[in-house]
């Protein structure tokens, strides 16, 4: 059974940064395309970083480049948001995504991110 759990959210000030992790199970990340994306309060969902399966090549929204950083921990099938220089538009509930090579889609539950002093 595949499952995402995203983690590492919480309230961080502006200028800060976080970490989230999304640990997998059921499948390896290191086999599909992954993603975070996040929706803002009042807002759609919307894509953040992605990191590809064959060769970890990634690929990030103009929002959030040269701050975020999406990797990956085979050996933990764990993916992660390394997020620096928080913004307050930054806040969002953030989930992590997996994509199987047929096209199917997998959602994590989400984890909430607020960047606010």
């Amino acid at each position: 059974q595949v499952q995402l759990v995203e983690s590492g959210g919480g309230l961080v000030q502006p200028g800060g940064s976080q970490r989230l992790s999304c640990a997998a199970s059921g499948f390896t990340v290191s086999r599909y395309a992954m993603s975070w994306h996040r929706q803002p309060p009042g807002k759609e969902r919307e894509l953040v970083a992605t990191i590809t399966s064959a060769g970890g090549n990634t690929n990030y929204a103009d929002s959030v480049k040269g701050r975020f950083t999406i990797s990956r921990d085979d050996a933990k099938n764990t993916v992660y948001l390394q997020m620096n220089s928080l913004k307050p538009e930054d806040t969002a509930v953030y989930y992590c995504k997996a994509r199987t090579g047929s096209g199917i889609y997998y959602w994590g539950q989400g984890t909430q991110v607020t960047v606010s002093s």
